[in-house]
């Protein structure tokens, strides 16, 4: 295999105890005369780059008799959100995230609230850890908060109270639902132990859930649910006010400012009102998150009419201020669909004019 480029993918997990990290050996042997020891894998080569999923501050990476060869950042992500700078900035905050402690060492007496992030990880070993269990219950017991957003209910699934029933059993809760899996997360999904919304379904919980990837949070007394990323921020601030605290006011940040507009939008028919927000302030919202919506919903619609025209509805929300031949394909498409091939014909010539050499709006009109 000298000279060559080898790309190796493999899954980490935690362990189930939650007494040590995950981990993962990698022994190769070929006519390279060394072992994978991280740094060198062949006598001509110099480096080798290593990737680590996002999700947490950093890797150790060690040889056979473990000395640390260095760290290796998490994938990228937008540093320039807001929310983003505030972590990063944060010294206290940023220094927890390079010592995270197991489960097994918390002692739950000392919480009052516990609340529980997503992530696709979240869904591979938080359901088995018997120490994150026995925290939860704990705080459950002395009627403490139990919270988390996204695919953290995950953590709730197997959690069972001392007469033997679930925790959430005839409660409400919220969680990233099938169709969310189906739609953006195609790539774990056919790895997942069970699929979040028909697993705590079969807990016998009262599963709530609000439009793709649209801001949900399920309260059931002292079990605060957020259903997606979008539902963090007012997931987080429910747990501050059952805790007796006051939510200080603030401005909501882009995007969740976005994604509250196409909620209201489309649950109170108020598009002529979205289209007026816009119109007023168009740089407090981020039209690319709108158009993104618009998008998805139009891909995910199939032949279902009225799901189509909600798409188009909400692309057409941004349409004035972005421009990407994708969106305006999926527009024509979408007007095909609805037997407005008229319609259809002029957005794929006008794409064309702008980008001719694009086979797939050539192809599209060809197929009207």
């Amino acid at each position: 295999m000298a000279g060559k480029t080898i790309t190796v993918t493999f899954t980490s997990a935690d362990c189930a105890l939650g007494d040590h990290f995950g981990y993962c050996y990698l022994n190769f042997g070929s006519e390279c005369s060394t072992v994978f020891p991280g740094s060198v894998y062949c006598p001509k080569d110099t480096a080798i780059n290593l990737k680590a999923p996002p999700g947490f501050q950093s890797y150790k990476w060690f040889n056979n008799i473990g000395t640390v060869l260095g760290t290796v950042e998490p994938d990228e992500y937008n540093k320039n959100k807001p929310y983003n700078k505030v972590v990063l900035k944060d010294e206290n905050a940023m220094a927890l995230l390079k010592q995270t402690r197991a489960t097994a060492s918390i002692n739950a007496q000392n919480y009052n609230a516990i609340y529980i992030v997503g992530g696709k990880g979240a869904m591979f070993d938080l359901p088995y850890d018997p120490s994150l269990q026995e925290i939860i219950t704990i705080i459950d017991s002395k009627e403490g908060v139990i919270s988390s957003v996204c695919h953290g209910s995950a953590a709730f699934v197997n959690v069972k109270l001392n007469d033997g029933s679930f925790l959430i059993a005839g409660k409400k809760i919220a969680g990233f639902s099938n169709q969310e899996e189906i739609m953006f997360g195609k790539k774990w999904k056919p790895e997942f132990p069970f699929l979040l919304e028909d697993k705590l379904t079969a807990r016998g919980c009262v599963y709530e859930k609000a439009d793709l990837m649209l801001p949900h949070v399920s309260i059931a007394g002292r079990l605060i649910t957020g259903q997606n990323p979008y539902s963090t921020n007012a997931s987080a601030e429910e747990v501050v006010k059952a805790l007796n605290n006051k939510v200080i006011s603030r401005k909501p940040y882009v995007d969740e400012k976005s994604m509250n507009l196409v909620k209201k939008a489309i649950n109170e028919n108020a598009m002529s009102w979205a289209r007026e927000e816009i119109l007023k302030d168009k740089e407090s919202f981020d039209i690319e998150l709108i158009a993104a919506y618009g998008y998805y919903k139009l891909l995910g619609a199939e032949d279902d009419i009225k799901v189509i025209k909600l798409g188009l509805d909400i692309v057409e929300l941004v349409i004035p201020y972005y421009y990407k031949p994708t969106l305006q394909l999926e527009q024509a498409k979408a007007y095909k669909k609805l037997g407005d091939k008229a319609k259809a014909k002029k957005l794929l010539e006008e794409l064309l004019q702008k980008e001719p050499n694009l086979e797939s709006v050539k192809k599209a009109l060809t197929d009207l």
